[in-house]
């Protein structure tokens, strides 16, 4: 048998694992791999002529399989300490995960953290294997039964297959909707610490080149969170299985979906109402937020908001300060760089910001991208106490806006924060949502594919790191743009996009993780979503179009 790695030939007169195949090539740091293109465990033995790739910590899909794992451990190490305790994972603010424990005897502190800390660093130690099996749902739903893992049967029941996947690691057995380390041994490194209400997982990140990022508190992010948890308790819709339940009568599903949408309503009155209170001061309105978060929508709605309360704000666009290809700074490969925030005339927006709200009359710029040149705009004049709304990737960025006070800039971080689960241990990371968002609006909007979508994604994601997360702690108000029904809508218009994607292609692999979850969920109706809804920027049919 025949592996080609790195270019080169390798030869074996028996099958290998890709564990051992990596232990033959004297490999270090070896976390998954790619065979033929597809995704494959360390434990995956190759039987037929392959193209093998390794992924390392630098990785994300192996970094994916590496978070799976220490969830993993994580809970098998709280069954060896407390059996009767369940844990609950949440993403969490700075990159890292909060586990929340129910059924403790005593308030959680940090002896026990560190209990649990050193039983994981005791079976990262021993190097037990990790064992995948397939089971019966039947054989499934008994095991989960025993092991009290109610939240496991539940979405069993919205499986299309007849069976199901398991991991056991020395009488231990769960799942984790997703690929595992063949060992215990493969946890290099993470961090525990306390954090009320649980404690914090601290995790090497691919954008950190394997490396655990410092933690970062950040109070504004860490209330929007809490309001997300209680936004679950309040609709009982914080997993698949309970989302589901609404989606079962029409009735109820508009119920569901107006509830999300008056969640959406009652923000914007409480961003309008601080607006309000501090009219005086603020002239610029920044909002800035990852892509897919719902800026555009978001803006047209905080305009109509502040001008049900006599503001009449004027809506600035920042992409018509683009200075062109030919003028932006360049990427390493020599491509130009359009997200760099010196891709637009920073100058001359500064300039005409101040002179705008120094009550001059300004000739805008418009930036014509069939051109790709800037053309003479429309003139305006700013009337008293009209501040002005820009939204983009640099709204943030104290740059773009440093002629302007900072006591006259209100600042809006959007972005969607959600702790849906699939179960208890399976958390929904908000990226995905993002991604399925993005996949629905490019093909509504600019007839993109699924692939054309998925090969500008890494850019965009490079990008949102270098130039969006950097400046969120700038933010005044952190706007959820979450809506928890919408995967249930999102499904329909997504789910073919992915099928058509074939097992050879380069994306398969993250189409079939998304095509993982997304099948669990019941559909809900287009019709039902109301025109002025964020979630319209990328169905098609909103109201501001």
């Amino acid at each position: 048998m025949k592996l080609t790695i790195d270019g080169k030939d390798y030869t074996y007169e028996q099958p290998l694992s890709l564990k051992d195949v990596a232990k033959d090539l004297k490999e270090k740091d070896m976390l998954a791999a790619t065979v033929n293109g597809r995704l494959r465990e360390l434990s995956y033995i190759p039987t037929k002529d392959s193209h093998v790739e390794f992924l390392k910590f630098n990785h994300s899909d192996a970094i994916r399989i590496y978070e799976s794992t220490l969830r993993y451990v994580i809970a098998m190490a709280l069954r060896n300490l407390y059996p009767k305790v369940k844990i609950k994972f949440n993403y969490s603010i700075s990159r890292s995960i909060l586990a929340v424990l129910d059924g403790l005897d005593e308030i959680l502190n940090a002896q026990i953290v560190l209990e649990i800390d050193q039983e994981v660093k005791r079976l990262i130690e021993q190097d037990l294997t990790i064992t995948r099996k397939r089971v019966s749902i039947g054989e499934a739903i008994k095991i989960y039964n025993d092991l009290g893992m109610q939240d496991k049967i539940s979405i069993l029941g919205y499986r299309e297959e007849d069976y199901v996947n398991l991991y056991e690691c020395s009488q231990y057995i769960n799942y984790m909707f997703g690929y595992m380390l063949p060992s215990t041994g493969f946890l290099r490194d993470y961090k525990l610490f306390l954090y009320h209400p649980g404690f914090i997982i601290q995790y090497p990140r691919a954008e950190f080149n394997g490396q655990i990022p410092a933690f970062n508190d950040e109070p504004t992010f860490g209330s929007a969170l809490k309001e997300v948890a209680k936004w679950g308790k309040i609709i009982q819709g914080n997993t698949i299985p309970k989302i589901n339940e609404y989606a079962k009568e029409r009735k109820l599903s508009v119920d569901f979906v107006n509830m999300c949408e008056t969640k959406h309503a009652h923000q914007l009155a409480e961003l309008g109402e601080m607006i309000a209170s501090n009219i005086d001061s603020i002239r610029l309105i920044g909002i800035a937020g990852p892509s897919s978060s719902g800026k555009t929508t978001f803006s047209n709605r905080l305009r109509v908001e502040l001008m049900t309360r006599g503001i009449k704000p004027v809506m600035i666009s920042i992409d018509d300060y683009y200075l062109g290809k030919d003028s932006a700074p360049k990427n390493e490969d020599g491509s130009p760089d359009l997200e760099h925030v010196d891709a637009l005339d920073v100058e001359l927006f500064n300039h005409d910001m101040l002179a705008l709200i120094q009550g001059q009359t300004v000739v805008l710029p418009h930036f014509n991208f069939m051109s790709g040149k800037r053309e003479a705009g429309h003139t305006i004049h700013l009337p008293k106490d009209s501040p002005i709304i820009i939204e983009g990737i640099h709204a943030l960025n104290e740059k773009l806006t440093s002629s302007i006070p900072k006591h006259q800039k209100f600042n809006i971080y959007i972005s969607p924060q959600t702790q849906l689960h699939i179960d208890d241990h399976n958390p929904i990371s908000i990226t995905e949502l993002r991604l399925l968002r993005r996949l629905v609006r490019d093909q509504k909007y600019r007839n993109s594919s699924a692939i054309d979508t998925l090969d500008m994604w890494p850019s965009v994601r490079r990008g949102e790191f270098k130039w969006i997360y950097p400046t969120q702690k700038q933010a005044n108000y952190v706007f959820n743009s979450e809506l928890t029904y919408e995967f249930a809508v999102l499904k329909k218009h997504a789910v073919p996009q992915l099928q058509a994607i074939s097992r050879d292609n380069r994306h398969y692999i993250t189409a079939n993780r998304l095509l993982k979850f997304l099948k669990y969920f019941s559909s809900i109706d287009d019709d039902i979503v109301p025109c002025n809804s964020l979630l319209r920027e990328f169905i098609g049919g909103s109201s501001f179009n």
